[in-house]
């Protein structure tokens, strides 16, 4: 049984890192990886997606191109070469970063899938066919989430998508039905309608976006639906049925009326779950919530010594970037005898939709849940130059701020470029800068920034 002084499981956007820089440090290290190096982010999360939705948008604007006086005719969507160019970037950044990890010292890369046996012993049942038992002082738990498929009559019996299937598809769908309407449906959704498809979006929720606040799930719906996105809210799916030839036939349940509706694909995106099952927790002291998410500290540490989970495994946000931070404050705390910790950090995220929806701090229904002294501060996209001079004029930018401090306490910016916004608004709030410091700041012009001067505007008088 080979001993390490430390064991990561997960070679996600946590544990690559960390099991590199843990050895580096001159711990023995091991990292055990039953799939890909990079986890969900490199091989069919953000680097997958965002490389297709870039050819979406690219579909979109020669479809859209005339009312800027540039008349493209016809043009064509070829798929195989979309995928193509999607796996060549995939297999670019993962094999980079593997090749980086095999060439570390003291770190031995492992693929394999483990299970613990006990707190700090685990079985690893290798890809190669056969097993390993191994120890270590330290455990760092990196297994992320994966898609969560519902209980649905006749579902398991027809060929379903998740958001990790559709990547390998090399046809555009005739009519793509998606279950759900949140972040990873309405991305999917929006790029397959640009591909060709037709694209059918229900949602049990009484709108899309359901944790946004109101207005940002009324604009983008009507964004959606200006592209011919037909979207069904408080509509559950009940039944699917596979007909001869392919076609699906999907009943749904609609403000308590029936509906079929007929598809040719079916994407499931109802949400993730944390990936704990094949851990086998039960034989270790490790506490789980009732999604199976393993409960940590403040400092991301079980509630057994010497064991910690970082990114989705964990619960909380499913974010790359807060898988990448929950690294850098395990590795800052246990090599460099910082004290770090995951409390009040800022969660930004951006959705990228075309526009894109970049989020930071709360939104308005949560201050007003909070009973917060606040103002919100509100300019369409339509009163931005660059986003006239561009032509692309939907959508608006937003902030909530204290009405006593003047601090800004979150934003939300759909339009546009919208993450790169809404970060001049987070490092505003991570710095202290009020809202009247914005007012007056000198931004270069035409920069979409540059209107955070006539958002903040809006609050005089």
């Amino acid at each position: 049984m080979k001993h390490y002084d430390a064991i990561v499981i997960g070679a996600g956007q946590a544990g690559g890192p960390l099991a590199k820089k843990l050895a580096m440090a001159g711990k023995k290290t091991a990292l055990i990886e039953k799939r890909w190096i990079g986890g969900t982010c490199v091989n069919d999360g953000c680097t997958p997606t965002k490389t297709m939705i870039a050819s979406a948008k690219m579909a979109y604007l020669a479809g859209h191109s005339e009312p800027l006086g540039v008349k493209i005719k016809k043009y064509s969507v070829d798929m195989p070469k979309i995928i193509k160019r999607k796996d060549y970037i995939v297999h670019e950044f993962r094999n980079g970063s593997q090749k980086g990890l095999e060439a570390t010292k003291n770190l031995d890369v492992i693929f394999g899938e483990a299970a613990f046996t006990g707190d700090k012993t685990i079985s690893v049942n290798l890809n190669s066919g056969r097993g390993k038992e191994l120890t270590a002082d330290q455990f760092f738990i990196n297994t992320g989430a994966k898609t969560v498929i519902p209980e649905i009559e006749g579902l398991d019996a027809i060929d379903y998508l998740t958001s990790t299937t559709i990547l390998e598809l090399n046809i555009v769908p005739e009519h793509l039905l998606i279950l759900g309407g949140n972040y990873i449906g309405l991305e999917f959704g929006q790029m397959f309608r640009r591909f060709g498809s037709k694209v059918t979006i229900l949602e049990k929720s009484a709108r899309i976006l359901p944790r946004e606040d109101e207005d940002i799930s009324d604009e983008l719906t009507k964004i959606m639906r200006a592209e011919h996105i037909t979207i069904h809210p408080n509509t559950t799916a009940t039944k699917f049925k596979q007909k001869p030839g392919g076609k699906i036939i999907v009943a749904t349940l609609k403000d308590g009326r029936e509906e079929k509706i007929k598809c040719s694909h079916v994407l499931i995106a109802v949400g993730r779950a944390p990936q704990t099952e094949a851990l086998n927790l039960p034989k270790t002291k490790v506490e789980t919530d009732d999604r199976g998410a393993i409960k940590v500290n403040d400092e991301l540490e079980t509630n057994v010594k010497g064991i910690y989970a970082l990114g989705d495994v964990k619960g909380g946000p499913a974010f790359t970037h807060i898988s990448y931070n929950d690294y850098a404050i395990v590795y800052r705390n246990l090599v460099e005898n910082e004290k770090l910790t995951i409390k009040d950090r800022p969660v930004p995220y951006c959705m990228f939709t075309d526009p894109q929806l970049g989020r930071i701090g709360l939104s308005e229904t949560e201050a007003k849940k909070q009973g917060l002294n606040y103002k919100v501060a509100k300019l369409p996209m339509a009163h931005v130059a660059r986003a006239i001079e561009t032509g692309d004029t939907r959508g608006f930018m937003k902030a909530i701020v204290d009405a006593d401090t003047k601090q800004i306490l979150g934003a939300a910016i759909l339009g546009a470029e919208g993450g790169e916004i809404m970060t001049v608004l987070q490092m505003a709030m991570m710095g202290g800068i009020t809202y009247q410091q914005i007012r007056w700041c000198v931004f270069a012009h035409p920069l979409y920034a540059e209107s955070l001067n006539n958002l903040f505007m809006a609050l005089e008088g």
